[in-house]
Parts: structure tokens; C-alpha cells; sequence
């Protein structure tokens, strides 16, 4: 089965064994970004983010998913590679927000210091990223957003339910409270 025909409420699920998923599955309320860590605008939902998820604390979990959006931003694709190579090493949040504090600097030289910083083992980051290790993962998540025809980033689902926020989180937070409310 492609992606493209699997129905939406399937391809948005969190997946434990693929998905970095911040919080718990006794959550009422998940959450899925797609998202590009070279995007200005995920930039500025990242910290949008971080406080509405401590508003909601453990009634939400979130699901982070990577969709560079490559043509315009060219550094994009490797450094979700890199957040890949930090998750296998147990240090994807860590690595995640590290890149959106710092999204002037995603080229080869800064992803690997960072690795550097966060204590990751460096041999091991060093051969899975010249091996592309974790570029399928990426490839299939960009597919997937494809497929739910997300095109533009950061893009948000609250329980199945794309929640369109180019004017603003708060359209998020109203979302959230929303599915909190039915559930």
C-alpha cells in the first residue's frame, strides 16, 4: 500500500517505532507538525509551541515529522537527517530544539558540533549521515505529508483535523481547546 492510499487518520497515528513523540498516548488531544527546521515560520511556532504545550501539559502529545521543504530551503533535508542520527542516540528533542535556536547555522560544520555538544557518540553520527542512514525515514514522511497534500510548513493536526495557523498559533491553541472539549 503507497502512502497515497492509505486514508488520512491512519497516516497521521503515531507510530513509536518511526515518530519522535513528545508526551503520552493517554493524551486527548494529539498533535502532528510537519515541519522544516531551515523555515523562518517553524522558527517562530517552535517557541509559539513550546508554551502552549506547557499550558496543555500531559492532555497533549505532540508528534514532530520532518517535511524540508528542499528548493527553498537547501540545508533543510541533511538537518533532519542529523535530528535522525541525535534520535537514534536517545537526543532528538534536544537536537530538534538546538536547530530551530540556532536555523541561520544548519551546514555540515555547525550539525556536527552540535552533535558534539549534546554528547552524542561521534563516530557513529559521522558514519550513519555520510551514509545517509536516516534519509529514507525523512524521504517517507515527506511522502506522507505529500500525501495528506501539506505544502507549506510548519503545517498542524489536532486529532486528524489540519489546523491552519498562517495567521497565528492561537488558531492552535482554539483548536486544542476544541478537541479537548469533544474528547
Amino acid at each position: 500500500m503507497t502512502s497515497s492510499s492509505i486514508p488520512p487518520h491512519l497516516l497521521l497515528a503515531p507510530d513509536s517505532a518511526t515518530d519522535h513523540i513528545h508526551g503520552t498516548a493517554k493524551a486527548k488531544v494529539t498533535l502532528v507538525e510537519y515541519g522544516d527546521f531551515e523555515c523562518p515560520s517553524c522558527g517562530q511556532a517552535h517557541a509559539a509551541l513550546k508554551i502552549v504545550l506547557a499550558h496543555f501539559g500531559p492532555q497533549v502529545r505532540f508528534v514532530f515529522r520532518h517535511f524540508p521543504l528542499r528548493e527553498v530551503h537547501p540545508r533543510a533535508e541533511l538537518a533532519a537527517e542529523a535530528s535522525e542520527a541525535a534520535g537514534a542516540q536517545g537526543k532528538f528533542w534536544p537536537y530538534h530544539d538546538k536547530l530551530f535556536d540556532n536555523q541561520q547555522h544548519l551546514d555540515e560544520k555547525h550539525l556536527k558540533q552540535y552533535a558534539q555538544d549534546l554528547g552524542l557518540d561521534m563516530a557513529r553520527y559521522e558514519n550513519e549521515m555520510r551514509d545517509h542512514v536516516y534519509l529514507q525515514r525523512v524521504q517517507e514522511q515527506m511522502q506522507g505529508a505529500t500525501a495528506l497534500h501539506v505544502r507549506a510548513t510548519p503545517s498542524f493536526y489536532v486529532n486528524g483535523v489540519f489546523c491552519d495557523v498562517s495567521f497565528g498559533l492561537e488558531h492552535l491553541h482554539q483548536a486544542i481547546d476544541k478537541a479537548l472539549l469533544e474528547g
